[in-house]
């Protein structure tokens, strides 16, 4: 068993002095000697044209542009360099797992993967020159695993391939666009129709009227669909899937053999972060064990996180925040079946690439 812990990061204020702060903040930080250790070998394949992601992201969110050129000043780095570590485009990302269960107004979700992947940053981000508050842990810094935004529109994403890739966004980018950018579920879908998508995920959308909707995204093709289950396989896009998709047909079926005992989001919130529930994972050194679960409440616009399994939640109340308010936490701490840190915790000698 080992202790983890993600880092509380608010701000309130433009994205320029957003990625000024959080660039201060990793000067600190291992995340930075971490992540080079895991890119080393195949960064010489990045290539990165700086004009052509300074016209794709202006195209969709121009304001993490000077997030990332916050970024780039505070830590003295040249902007392509930025744009490398932070744009969320083109970057490869790691294999993973994670399962997602919807009732009309929640949502909750396992994310799953090696710790070594983990930067343990919570973010509660409110900008002052266009888009809207979001809530959730990121990924890359500047992207986010899963989330809500302001009106009470909360995503998640789960990993089906990244062979076949193509230019276009992460899914962490792509994750973090859709909160600051969209309303509603409907402005979600529409995004994720037009954005070009570097690997095939399936993004889970729910919004206050209570509806949830998947969108299967691949650099070919995005289809939507009415669920409340979610795994690592397509159920449209068939010829996206990987050739293993034994585990997540597994954890697709534990969810809805049980779902008819869950009676309400504490139920449903159990059955992903109980040990014994069978959708909650400990194979974390296989790049599939659950490290966070997350659960979002649209209309009340609360959220509960945990780290690790067999835990609760540690709720945030985001309207209150909003109006003022500052998180007096400054960690969420939890325990894995692992003796693996977060990148986040201390630098790591002996560190797999991803």
């Amino acid at each position: 068993m080992g202790n983890v812990y993600s880092e509380i990061v608010q701000f309130q204020g433009d994205h320029y002095n957003f990625g000024y702060m959080q660039g201060n903040l990793l000067k600190e930080s291992p995340i930075l000697i971490n992540r080079k250790k895991q890119w080393a070998p195949k960064s010489r394949h990045f290539i990165i044209n700086e004009s052509e992601f300074q016209n794709v992201i202006l195209t969709f969110a121009p304001q993490i542009w000077d997030e990332i050129q916050g970024l780039a000043d505070s830590l003295n780095w040249k902007m392509e360099d930025a744009i490398r570590e932070f744009g969320g485009y083109y970057l490869e990302y790691g294999r993973s797992g994670c399962s997602i269960y919807t009732g009309t107004e929640y949502m909750v979700r396992n994310y799953d993967n090696h710790p070594f992947s983990y930067e343990g940053r919570f973010t509660i981000y409110q900008p002052t020159d266009g888009g809207y508050a979001v809530i959730g842990p990121s990924m890359q810094i500047t992207g986010r695993t899963d989330g809500m935004n302001e009106k009470g529109l909360a995503m998640g994403y789960n990993f089906i391939n990244r062979k076949n890739s193509s230019d276009g966004f992460v899914c962490n980018m792509i994750g973090r666009i859709i909160l600051e950018t969209c309303a509603n579920v409907e402005e979600a879908i529409d995004l994720l129709k037009e954005i070009p998508h570097r690997h095939s995920f399936s993004y889970v959308l729910l919004d206050p009227k209570g509806e949830t909707f998947v969108v299967e995204a691949s650099p070919r093709a995005v289809e939507v669909r009415q669920s409340n289950v979610c795994t690592n396989h397509f159920e449209e896009l068939t010829e996206e899937n990987r050739y293993r998709t034994d585990d997540s047909f597994r954890r697709q079926q534990e969810i809805l053999q049980q779902q008819n005992y869950v009676t309400d989001p504490y139920t449903a919130y159990r059955m992903m972060n109980d040990s014994d529930k069978g959708v909650f994972s400990k194979k974390y050194g296989a790049w599939a064990g659950t490290l966070h679960t997350s659960i979002y409440f649209p209309k009340e616009m609360r959220i509960g996180f945990t780290l690790g399994g067999d835990r609760l939640p540690l709720i945030f109340d985001f309207n209150e925040w909003m109006q003022g308010g500052k998180m007096k936490a400054k960690r969420i701490k939890g325990v894995l079946d692992s003796n693996l840190p977060f990148i986040n915790m201390e630098e790591i000698k002996n560190i797999k690439h991803l």
